[in-house]
């Protein structure tokens, strides 16, 4: 049995109400965005990544425009030094990335990263201890004064050692667990990290608060960040990074509250990959402002091939409903949706080119290297016109009458809910041909001749039903006409004509033309049908056959 009453609050409110951030509505430019998924990203994978495709996962964060990368925690193990020095010693960090490390504040290991970091162009030393009321309770068993003075020896020590060692280095540091510590005391731990470092314009130090495990809803984070903002030492030589992780499903939204509320940076994952539910995902953050026509400084023009090297390279799997990212986030199932779709597509493309507003679509899936043909509109048996016409035009050039596209659509609905599958393009324009297309059974026509007479035109029609050939001739006020009227007379058909349309198949290899003619049957209903051909003429004549074979 569940039993909820073990479970209370661990995060604690600012001393004074923090709510400038909610008077803001968006977020008008870019953070700096700093990927650990070579640090947190890697750890949490069950089999990390080999050397190689650090790697080649590094040469794809500096492809997509991280310029602040965290590489590893190289006194932890012997992998994660080599790491670091293949990167080093190869070369291969471009003079606009800086790498960043990652150290506990002790001795020991502060010395041992600097060994590992010797040389590097740029690097940033992240020195961290825990502050939260559980972890000095459980786990330390030490006194907020001596939390702080750990915090506070940490600091003098990078700056001591960054005065001897070869490079150039920034410190960051980080109270862990900041969200379940109270702001007052995170602050007063964090200022006094700064007045070690005393940063100025030209070389600031950064200050991170991170989200080490959600606690709150993601309002109170916000409240905490404003808080310290207002209250940080040296504000203006301080760079607030945020590092949220997502135990509550709300990372995105404390990284976003979090910057209204003043910070400057995050340190995320691709994909929200990380320790637990993962950390806070940059593909969704950096889209979430471009969907708001803010240039979040990232590129991920071509998604498909980052999910690729990301699966790849770290075993995990992009979701299909990954805000963004997933191979269906911008399919559209549903008739309605895809009616929608379509017709939003027509209207940017005559009204409004330079500016997306398409229902359903929050961004334009080109933008991220998906393709309307494959991505968006999909077929199957919750489909409907929309869809199935939007295919059939912008894939292969047929402009069906609405009426047909209706009957179109219920045809492949029909189908795919037969197979139990979803219909791919080339599946619904080959069903388009057999069921409307040239059809010949039971009726054919053999033979027609037309001649102009007495302002008119007559035609002497030869045709085929089941097995039997007969000519009859008839007249009429056009040549399609004449050939109904010839049609009805040989075998007494009971129909009206009521529509016909024709256009030129500018997709096809030769100079092609297609005819749509749709018959009323004597019930009321529509019968619909198709004729391609070089000439116009005998178009219009098989559509009109095939109606008729689809009565």
């Amino acid at each position: 049995m569940m039993n909820v009453s073990k479970y209370k609050k661990q995060y604690y409110l600012p001393p004074e109400t923090c709510m400038d951030w909610a008077k803001k509505d968006y977020i008008d430019k870019a953070p700096a965005w700093c990927s650990v998924d070579l640090r947190d990203g890697n750890q949490a994978l069950v089999i990390p990544m080999s050397l190689e495709q650090k790697v080649e996962f590094f040469k794809l964060l500096v492809q997509i425009g991280f310029k602040e990368i965290e590489v590893g925690f190289p006194a932890a193990s012997e992998t994660e030094y080599t790491f670091l020095r293949t990167l080093i010693d190869r070369n291969l960090i471009p003079e606009d990335v800086t790498i960043q490390v990652l150290t506990q504040a002790r001795e020991h290991i502060i010395r041992k990263t600097f060994e590992a970091v010797k040389g590097a162009p740029k690097a940033i030393v992240h020195v961290y201890n825990s502050t939260s009321v559980a972890q000095r309770e459980q786990v330390f068993k030490k006194s907020k004064e001596e939390i702080l003075k750990i915090a506070v020896e940490g600091a003098k020590l990078l700056k001591e050692l960054a005065g001897q060692t070869e490079g150039n280095f920034q410190f960051e540091y980080s109270p862990e667990s900041f969200t379940g510590t109270e702001p007052e005391y995170a602050l007063e731990v964090c200022n006094a990290v700064i007045d070690v470092w005393q940063p100025t314009p030209d070389n600031k130090c950064i200050i991170n608060l991170p989200v080490t495990v959600e606690h709150s809803m993601p309002h109170v984070y916000a409240s905490q960040v404003e808080y310290m903002c207002k209250h940080m030492l040296h504000r203006e030589n301080v760079i607030v990074s945020l590092h949220p992780h997502n135990d509550r499903g709300c990372g995105v939204a404390d990284s976003e509250m979090g910057i209204l509320a003043g910070a400057d940076r995050i340190e995320g994952t691709l994909f929200g990959n990380g320790e637990r539910t993962g950390n806070v995902d940059i593909v969704t953050l950096g889209m979430n402002m471009y969907s708001q026509g803010v240039d979040p400084k990232l590129d991920f023009s071509d998604m498909p091939h980052i999910c690729e090297v990301y699966e790849r390279c770290t075993g995990m799997t992009v979701g299909e409903r990954s805000p963004y990212s997933g191979a269906l986030v911008f399919a559209a199932f549903s008739g309605s949706h895809q009616d929608a779709i379509a017709k939003g597509m027509h209207w940017i493309e005559e009204k409004d080119p330079n500016r997306w507003t398409v229902p359903y679509l929050p961004i334009d899936p080109t933008d991220v290297g998906r393709n309307y043909d494959a991505d968006v509109i999909r077929i199957n048996s919750q489909s409907g016109k929309g869809g199935v016409g939007y295919i059939l035009e912008t894939k292969y050039g047929l402009n069906l009458p609405p009426k047909m596209r209706e009957a179109m659509g219920y045809t492949a609905k029909g189908v795919s809910d037969h197979l139990h599958k979803e219909l791919h393009p080339d599946e619904i324009f080959d069903l388009f041909k057999k069921t409307f297309e040239n059809v010949v059974e039971p009726y054919s026509i053999n033979e027609v001749h037309f001649q102009q007479k007495d302002g008119g035109i007559t035609t002497k029609v030869t045709s085929t039903f089941k097995g039997k050939t007969i000519t009859t001739e008839a007249a009429g006020n056009g040549r399609l006409d004449a050939v109904n009227n010839a049609l009805k007379k040989a075998y007494e058909l009971k129909y009206s004509l009521e529509v016909y349309q024709e256009h030129a198949l500018e997709r096809s290899s030769s100079s092609k033309a297609i005819a749509y003619v749709g018959i009323k049957k004597p019930d009321g209903t529509m019968a619909w049908g198709a004729g391609v051909d070089p000439d116009i003429i005998r178009a219009s004549i098989d559509a009109l056959v095939t109606a008729i074979n689809n009565r």
